[in-house]
């Protein structure tokens, strides 16, 4: 009797699970058709329906990449080439220089820089050599057609060509066993020389004379002054008969005369181991806006007196102004 109450009780169950199932799935299928967002899934192979006819698949080859890029490849070669063929050759000559340019600058760019320091050193030194060698002039003569340096006598004007300057003087090529210097006190009186560059150019032809020559030491002087005012320096370095630097004090009153006129002043021949300076503004004649070429002159007799005295540089500064501290009467120059 326990037995059928308890399979009369889950049939009963099960019956009711069945009906309760169905209710929902219709349920589900209701709201599924009434709601209007929704679209129908296509059909897929997993489908009872689905027709292989209806799928149109292409399946690709990696060879098949290759070929493809390959025939792009030489179709976009093959116009390029025509195109390049077609330009112009003035076109195509700047192009290559262009990409030539490029390259050597995009080398330069990844150039080490222990490589380029080299690079810039042996770009400077080129420079130097063929500045070098154009600075360089042509000899008029060769050595075999030269005169020997005792033919040359004081006095004897004679034509040369300005090798080389340098910072005391030129060296002149008058055709004999070895080059003249003509010292930068012998260019000129007229104004202050303070490069020979101001006045001579190398390869220049000029007019010299001869000041000395010594063919035992190889050594010739030119001049472009008179020779007697060339001369008179030689005449006058009698050291011996001149007064010693240490013999001259401040505010010592000398005589001298003016022997060159420079753009500051004048060098006055007053006796001493060296001559002294005259600046121009430390002379009574000077007035603002005066050159000194103005009231100075070579020759030129002047009394002046000792402003400082240089034992280092063994050089004399001289004023032609009275100081005022020393006493007695006053006189004008």
């Amino acid at each position: 009797m326990k037995a059928t109450c308890i399979l009369a009780l889950l049939a009963t169950l099960s019956a009711v699970s069945a009906f309760v199932g169905q209710s929902q799935h219709r349920n589900q299928i209701a709201r599924s058709s009434s709601n209007p967002t929704d679209f129908d899934r296509p059909s897929t192979f997993l489908d009872e329906d689905f027709d292989d006819d209806d799928v149109n698949v292409t399946f690709l080859d990696e060879d098949d990449d290759e070929d493809d890029e390959d025939q792009e490849d030489s179709m976009s070669k093959g116009e390029g080439r025509k195109r390049w063929e077609n330009l112009n050759p003035k076109i195509k000559q700047r192009l290559i220089e262009r990409g030539q340019a490029k390259a050597i600058a995009n080398k330069k760019k990844r150039e080490p820089a222990l490589e380029k320091k080299r690079r810039m050193l042996m770009h400077y030194k080129k420079i130097q050599q063929e500045k070098k060698r154009s600075s360089r002039i042509e000899r008029p003569l060769g050595f075999d057609e030269r005169a020997p340096l005792s033919a040359y006598s004081t006095g004897m004007e004679v034509t040369g060509t300005i090798i080389s300057l340098t910072n005391y003087g030129a060296y002149v090529d008058v055709g004999t066993e070895c080059d003249g210097l003509l010292h930068i006190s012998q260019i000129t009186r007229d104004f202050f020389v303070e490069h020979p560059r101001q006045v001579l150019t190398p390869g220049e032809e000029i007019l010299v004379k001869v000041r000395s020559a010594s063919p035992e030491l190889k050594k010739l002087q030119l001049t472009m002054l008179d020779i007697e005012e060339s001369l008179d320096l030689e005449d006058e370095d009698d050291d011996e008969e001149r007064i010693q630097l240490g013999e001259i004090e401040i505010d010592d009153e000398l005589w001298g005369e003016m022997k060159r006129v420079t753009d500051f002043g004048a060098f006055v021949e007053v006796g001493a181991e060296v001559d002294g300076f005259l600046h121009f503004m430390d002379h009574p004649s000077w007035e603002n806006g005066m050159l000194p070429s103005d009231f100075m002159h070579s020759g030129d007799r002047v009394r002046v007196w000792v402003s400082d005295v240089d034992m280092d540089q063994r050089r004399i500064k001289l004023t032609a102004n009275r100081p005022s501290g020393l006493p007695g009467p006053k006189r004008e120059l």
